[in-house]
């Protein structure tokens, strides 16, 4: 029959209890042994949260209204159970068990059924994605109907939280990496390493049931399947920067832009967001110009792309956003909002992955491979006075600031290192998730218009509120914001609704400040909206760490200004 759907269940219930990683890694190590290797891809996606794996890009299209309405009319229940269970335990999929459980005739449907196997909920998902054309919209209701008919509350959870891609167990992706190295003895680097290239770590695990550890020997780049992103942490300034990469560094400009990743086998060339996400049909001269230029047969490369506006400008990050959601009429948003690529890193080419060479040495070969497409503005210098002129120069062309890159530095995907280092002249603006929102009053008042903005908790996944705003969008904006809100509403209260942690906002604020009125104990202060970060998943998100990071910080230069001469 194959693994049940309820043994996932339960041990993702283990996992949401805990917050002990060696016991998390422990019991999923034990886990993944017990699969077959047809079931165990599906399984460690389920488990992560995602109907398919990361680089799938088939996606599901069910929101949180469809669901309401069929739990509803699947177990007759009144609905203040859901919305009394939701208050009680802030859990999408709690309050959906709950509702389940409150349903009689739904306790005795279930018993005459036969248990739900890992492998049929996979069909189902790919049955609901795959659903188009005419009469998709009922095709895919009927089959998730059909689903959550057969699965005990404690299923109908977990069902629940992967179709709206909201797992929260606190059993990242990196955990998963452990647990494969601790189930099938294996160095965790080379887990790594073979899931980077592979670009899922469930399919690496599929290998590894089928063919043994010895197959991650032959694990390369797969052309078309992209790879997650080296990713930087802050510095305060070129100084420290210098400092931390040994007295010297590249520096280069911080573009506002979007980050890509560009995969060209052949005449082939398909592009990928910063979310992974293929957005090659959005794009179509950067394509161009890549067939046109690159010099090599095959190559993964990294960019920039840039809106541009008159005399070369950059345009703000929001112009660029609408290139990147539209897929109709591209050729007339093509001449309202051109666009540039810069290059800045090679991963891959003509068979060869680069990821271990150091940086300086991609940087050259990127430069010859590149053809005529401009690379990311760069110096080199140990010169802190020679680096500040740079990072002017960056700000009056209308950039963000400046990224320092370790000359000796290999590219690790998937992590957040020192290697590279980004420096922004003002307070670093965070990253934050809409979690709840408010109509607004006046003019605004059948807007969603008042956020509730929240950072992740990098060690559960859950959100804590750090603060409120109504500032920052235009109306346009929040016209179109009010619109996706409403269809990932999960529960309504007076003037306030609550809504699926999906959509990342870049936030600016004056200071953090020490609050009661939250759980987490902070605020920001003059919280306001810069723009709407289409090219990031909430996972990519601020965590409170880092919030609480930069208020304790912030406290103690209060602290040392006060203890001056003077104060």
């Amino acid at each position: 029959m194959g693994t049940t759907f309820r043994v996932l269940a339960e041990l993702c219930e283990k996992l949401e209890a805990t917050s002990k990683r060696n016991l998390m890694v422990e019991i999923v190590s034990d886990f993944l042994k017990e699969l077959t290797p047809s079931e165990v891809e599906p399984a460690v996606s389920m488990i992560l949260g995602r109907a398919f794996p990361r680089w799938d890009p088939r996606v599901l299209e069910v929101g949180w209204a469809t669901l309401t309405a069929i739990i509803r009319r699947l177990t007759g229940t009144d609905w203040k159970t859901f919305n009394k269970a939701f208050a009680e335990s802030g859990d999408v999929g709690s309050a959906v068990k709950t509702v389940f459980e409150a349903s009689k005739l739904y306790k005795q449907a279930t018993l005459l059924e036969k248990p739900l196997t890992i492998l049929e909920v996979r069909q189902s998902f790919e049955k609901i994605a795959e659903a188009s054309g005419k009469g998709s919209k009922e095709r895919r209701e009927r089959l998730v109907k059909a689903l959550l008919s057969v699965a005990t509350p404690l299923e109908a959870k977990y069902l629940v939280k992967i179709l709206i891609g909201e797992m929260r167990t606190g059993f990242h992706e990196g955990l998963m990496e452990v647990a494969v190295s601790k189930a099938f003895h294996i160095p965790l680097k080379e887990v790594q390493k073979a899931s980077m290239l592979m670009g899922d770590v469930g399919e690496l695990v599929s290998l590894i049931k089928s063919r043994g550890k010895e197959a991650l020997n032959q694990v390369g780049f797969i052309l078309f399947r992209p790879v997650r992103l080296m990713m930087a942490q802050t510095a305060e300034n070129v100084e420290k920067a210098i400092q931390e990469h040994g007295g010297e560094t590249a520096f280069e400009h911080k573009l506002d832009g979007a980050r890509i990743q560009i995969h060209k086998s052949g005449n082939e060339v398909r592009i990928f967001s910063r979310r992974l996400t293929d957005v090659t049909q959005s794009l179509p001269e950067i394509v161009e110009l890549v067939q046109r230029e690159v010099k090599a047969e095959d190559a993964i490369m990294e960019g920039e792309v840039v809106a541009i506006g008159i005399q070369g400008k950059p345009l703000p990050f929001q112009h660029l956003m609408r290139r990147f959601k539209r897929v109709h009429n591209i050729e007339e948003i093509r001449r309202k909002i051109p666009v540039k690529l810069f290059l800045f890193d090679i991963l891959y080419r003509n068979g060869q992955s680069l990821i271990h060479k150091p940086y300086i040495e991609r940087r050259r070969i990127l430069s010859e491979t590149a053809g005529g497409i401009q690379l990311t503005e760069q110096i080199i210098t140990s010169d802190v006075e020679i680096a500040t002129n740079f990072l002017t120069q960056a700000l009056n062309r209308g950039h963000e600031g400046l990224m320092a890159k370790r000359l000796n530095a290999d590219y690790t995907p998937g992590i957040r290192g020192k290697k590279w280092l980004k420096i922004k002249p003002v307070l670093e603006p965070l990253d934050l998730v809409i979690v709840a929102v408010e109509y607004g009053y006046g003019r605004r008042h059948n807007w969603l218009s008042d956020y509730y903005l929240a950072a992740r908790d990098a060690e559960t996944g859950k959100f804590y509120i750090v603060g409120k705003t109504f500032k920052g969008l235009t109306d346009q904006e929040i016209i179109e914001m009010t619109e996706r809100l409403r269809k990932i509403t999960i529960k309504k209260k007076h003037r306030k609704v609550v809504v699926t942690p999906k959509i990342v906002v870049e936030v600016l604020y004056n200071e953090i400040q020490k609050s009661p009125k939250y759980k987490c104990g902070m605020a920001l202060r003059f919280a306001r909206i810069s723009r709407i970060r289409e090219d990031k998943a909430p996972e990519e998100a601020d965590t409170i760490q880092k919030v609480r990071a930069i208020f304790e910080k912030q406290f103690q230069k209060q602290q040392e200004s006060r203890s001056l001469p003077g104060h």
